[in-house]
């Protein structure tokens, strides 16, 4: 088995494990959204479909908070942490902390970049005050009008999709999680030292 199978195989089983609400595998407190809706969006439809992991992450182009367009195509060749949130999402403003750990171990690797792409409908004027209170320095997108959050099936925040080199969604993870976990560094490093399909 490659590097890369095993590496993917390894990476579902965790959030398998996750997903299935087992937190004692680790210390992380915030709710599960499996048993928290209130990051529910009020659009969401019963049974809407979800990116399938080895499925190709749908293009999009947003502005970022100093109103630069951002097109994830540009990403091509690097891994995308993708997290779609919102302020107004307690799951969100929980995990937030660790997305910010996590950021600040992978900074200087020019190879990873980290995209929180807000719903927040009041767009920048929500938004960037609450980044700047919280010290947050991951690049943030505007999705005012939920263009991400439709083309990836999203029906609650926070969600979030791990896309490789290639453009691939390889890991999807409903609802908040510690992503500042050791063992999480580890995979993405994997991820990063894997040689392209």
């Amino acid at each position: 088995m490659s590097n890369r199978s095993s590496f993917l195989s390894w990476l579902a089983v965790l959030i398998l494990i996750a997903g299935l609400g087992v937190v004692g595998l680790y210390e992380f407190s915030g709710p599960r959204v499996a048993s928290d809706t209130s990051g529910m969006r009020p659009d969401a439809l019963p049974g809407e479909s979800l990116p399938a992991t080895g499925q190709m992450a749908a293009p999009f182009t947003l502005k970022d908070l100093s109103g630069n367009k951002v097109s994830l195509s540009s990403f091509r060749g690097k891994v995308v942490f993708l997290n779609i949130w919102a302020t107004w999402c307690g799951p969100c403003r929980e995990e937030m902390p660790s997305i910010e750990s996590l950021y600040s171990h992978f900074k200087n690797t020019k190879n990873f970049v980290i995209l929180g792409v807000s719903e927040d409908t009041e767009g920048k004027a929500a938004v960037a005050p609450y980044i700047t209170r919280n010290g947050y320095h991951f690049r943030i997108l505007l999705d005012p009008e939920n263009v991400v959050g439709e083309k990836y099936g999203v029906s609650g925040v926070p969600e979030t999709f791990i896309i490789d080199q290639q453009g691939r969604i390889v890991a999807h993870h409903m609802g908040a999680y510690d992503w500042s976990r050791s063992d999480i560094r580890a995979a993405l490093e994997d991820l990063l030292a894997s040689k392209a399909a």
